[in-house]
């Protein structure tokens, strides 16, 4: 048993029981948050990638790193790994179903950073990855 006293409210928590969040906003970024998963997911939602494609769509990521991310969001059941017994060794990444799930949210937040872009630099901002999402209702 353990207590969790949080602006003066004290609970009492069974070890290995529920998790408590204050709104499921913090639980959907337990499994995309970051600043790497979001990207990667995106990338993601136009098909399979390999793992130097992501290298070359995300360069500012490390191989560590994307390494990392990938592992975790297939933890997390967000994307699955298929690994092919062929040389040189072969192995993509893509959405799973529930993985899917995330499009909408994953090309509402690239319309939303093109919009905030655009209001705070006017033309001055650059989008080296820019994917052409269609129309915002095409989603």
């Amino acid at each position: 048993m353990s207590w969790i006293i949080h602006k003066r409210k004290v609970w009492c928590v069974m070890k290995d029981s529920h998790k408590i969040y204050n709104t499921a906003v913090e639980a959907t970024l337990e499994v995309i948050g970051g600043k790497w998963k979001p990207v990667i997911l995106f990338h993601l939602t136009f098909g399979k990638k390999r793992n130097n494609e992501l290298k070359r769509l995300i360069p500012a990521i490390t191989q560590k790193m994307l390494s990392q991310q990938l592992r975790e969001l297939q933890e997390e059941g967000v994307i699955l790994r298929t690994s092919y017994n062929q040389v040189p060794p072969k192995v993509e990444y893509e959405l799973t179903d529930y993985g899917w799930s995330l499009k909408e949210i994953l090309h509402m937040m690239c319309r939303w950073g093109d919009s905030h872009l655009e209001r705070k630099y006017g033309g001055r901002a650059t989008i080296l990855a820019n994917t052409e999402l269609g129309d915002k209702n095409d989603i």
